[in-house]
């Protein structure tokens, strides 16, 4: 659930002059409408910028409203191309008048942002470190525990065109290995079959001595958590990469 949005503004500055609108300010606008699950919390950041720049308003409560747009993960970049486009259907005035803002509001923003850190805001889990079985993977990933205790669980991230070994989960009885597709977009396929493709919520059941490999989309990060299936000498046997050819089919 994300976070819920209190605002005192209203009653802090007007409570006394004008209760109603207070009220109407901290309880329904903030309190209603900024919390409201259709849409997130970023495009309304968005939203309310451009409306402000619609009206022409420019005064601190612009600034607020970037500031919160940006606390809430819009960069420089992004809020740049808004206004911009923006700027092509409200004026010239307004663009130069909402950029000058913008540049205060920037003026102390941290790096520019990886490929991997804008995924990893797109996806619940943590993307994690450099996974440290790397020698059995084609390309770069990742590696983070979820869960260590009970069913151990571990999110697996891919970056676009990473995929592991073809690889056999052995168990003398249970074993084997669920998937279950986190963000982006990604590719499982047994030996001898075609290729099936993972999205978020796709749970793929990899029973023990099935030949496979998974990994993600050419051009997309991937990942899915990891579900270890408990069973009676369990081993993982690595075998040969997946060969460029065969990959090279995949869309």
């Amino acid at each position: 659930m994300s976070e819920k949005i209190v605002q005192t503004a209203g009653r802090d500055q007007l409570g006394e002059l004008a209760p109603m609108f207070a009220h109407l300010n901290d309880d329904v606008l903030f309190g209603e409408v900024w919390n409201a699950q259709a849409i997130d919390v970023k495009t309304k950041c968005i939203i309310t910028v451009v409306s402000l720049m619609a009206s022409g308003i420019t005064d601190s409560s612009l600034t607020y409203h970037l500031q919160n747009a940006k606390n809430h993960g819009v960069t420089k970049e992004e809020i740049v191309a808004i206004v911009t486009h923006a700027t092509m259907y409200l004026g010239w005035p307004k663009g130069w008048a909402v950029f000058n803002q913008i540049k205060e509001v920037w003026a102390t923003d941290e790096p520019a942002l990886t490929d991997k850190d804008r995924y990893q805001q797109t996806i619940a889990f943590p993307v994690g470190d450099p996974n440290p079985y790397g020698e059995f993977f084609t390309g770069q990933s990742y590696l983070a525990p979820v869960s260590e205790q009970q069913v151990p669980i571990f999110n697996v991230t891919f970056e676009p065109g990473c995929r592991n070994n073809w690889h056999i989960h052995h168990a003398k009885r249970g074993g084997g290995q669920m998937l279950i597709g986190v963000g982006g977009r990604g590719y499982y396929q047994e030996w001898g079959k075609d290729p099936v493709e993972i999205l978020s919520g796709t749970v793929i059941n990899i029973p023990a001595g099935v030949k496979h490999w998974h990994g993600a989309a050419p051009n997309e990060w991937f990942s899915h958590l990891a579900i270890e299936v408990a069973g009676e000498d369990t081993s993982n046997e690595w075998l040969e990469p997946v060969s460029d050819e065969e990959y090279s089919k995949l869309k």
